[in-house]
C-alpha cells in the first residue's frame, strides 16, 4: 500500500498538536500541605495556671460575638472574638470547664488560652498564641450598626472588662449586656456600680446568645443621661496618613521666624521681609 507524502504530513501535524494539547493539560502538582506544627498553638496551654468552674453565661461584644464566659463564682473569662463560632458549638451555660490562662492580679478576671469542656473533652484553643502578651489594638472606627436603637434600663450586676482589665461594659441583673468604649468608663464610674439603676440607649442586638446594647447615651435616669462617644484617637500628633501638618501662618506673617537677637541667619536662609508700611 502506498501512502502519499501529504497524508503523512497531515498525520504528523495532528500528532504534534495532540501532544502539545496533552502537555498543556497536565495538572499542576498540589501545593504542599500546611505543617501541623504551624497550625498548632504556639504556647502549650498546660503551662498556664488552671481554674475550674461552671459556666453561668456567655458574654458578647457590641456586635453580638462571644468574647468570653462568666463562671458561677463570678470569674470573668476572656476569649478572642475570633473564637466566637467555635465557642458557640463547644460551650454552653451549665457546662463544667477547665480554663488555662493568665489571672489578673486584682480582678476576678482570666485571659484564657484554652477552655475545655469536662464532659465532652472538647477544647477551644487560641491557636495564634497572642492572647497573653499583646497589648490591645489602637481604637478604630466604630463597627456598622446591626440592630435598632432602643432604650434599656435595669440594675447593674457587675462590670465587664477587656483583656487588659479595662472596663468596657456592664452586665445587668436581667442578663442584658451594655457595652461602651473603655475611655468612657471614668465619666460613668459612679453609675456602673453594682445594684445601681441605669438607663441606656443604643444599638441593640438580640440573638440566641442574649441581648447586647452598643451604648450611645447612659445615665442613672432618663433625665440625667450623657452621650457616650466612640473611642478617642491615640493621644499623639499622628493621623491616619502620618504626622498632622501644622496650620498655615496667618496672612502677613513671615514664612520663617527671624533669628534671635545677636545671631546671624543661617547660610542660605531668606532675609526677613521688610516691615509693612504704615
Amino acid at each position: 500500500m502506498r501512502i502519499s507524502f501529504s497524508t503523512m504530513s497531515i498525520g504528523g501535524a495532528a500528532l504534534s498538536a495532540m501532544s502539545g494539547l496533552a502537555l498543556s493539560q497536565v495538572v499542576a502538582p498540589p501545593p504542599p500541605a500546611a505543617s501541623t506544627a504551624m497550625q498548632a498553638a504556639v504556647y502549650d496551654p498546660q503551662q498556664f495556671p488552671m481554674i475550674r468552674g461552671e459556666i453561668e453565661r456567655l458574654t458578647l461584644t457590641a456586635r453580638g460575638d462571644i468574647d468570653g464566659v462568666i463562671l458561677k463564682d463570678g470569674t470573668e473569662v476572656k476569649t478572642s472574638p475570633e473564637l466566637s463560632t467555635q465557642i458557640a458549638f463547644v460551650l454552653k451555660p451549665g457546662d463544667r470547664v477547665t480554663v488555662h490562662g493568665l489571672r489578673a492580679a486584682a480582678l476576678p478576671l482570666v485571659r484564657a488560652v484554652s477552655i475545655t469542656d469536662e464532659m465532652t473533652h472538647r477544647t477551644v484553643t487560641d491557636s495564634e498564641g497572642s492572647m497573653p502578651m499583646n497589648p490591645p489594638p489602637l481604637p478604630g472606627p466604630p463597627p456598622p450598626a446591626f440592630g435598632a436603637s432602643r432604650e434599656t434600663s435595669g440594675r447593674v450586676r457587675m462590670a465587664l472588662h477587656g483583656p487588659q482589665g479595662e472596663v468596657n461594659g456592664v452586665l445587668l441583673e436581667s442578663g442584658t449586656i451594655l457595652r461602651f468604649p473603655p475611655d468612657q468608663a471614668a465619666q460613668l464610674a459612679s453609675a456602673i456600680q453594682p445594684r445601681q439603676t441605669v438607663v441606656a440607649e443604643g444599638i441593640t442586638v438580640t440573638n440566641s446568645l442574649g441581648t447586647v446594647v452598643d451604648v450611645q447615651q447612659f445615665g442613672p435616669s432618663r433625665d440625667r443621661m450623657v452621650a457616650v462617644g466612640p473611642p478617642l484617637p491615640p493621644p499623639d500628633d499622628r493621623g491616619p496618613a502620618g504626622p498632622r501638618r501644622r496650620p498655615p501662618p496667618p496672612p502677613g506673617a513671615p514664612l520663617t521666624p527671624p533669628p534671635p537677637a545677636g545671631l546671624a541667619p543661617a547660610p542660605g536662609a531668606l532675609p526677613p521681609p521688610p516691615p509693612p508700611e504704615g
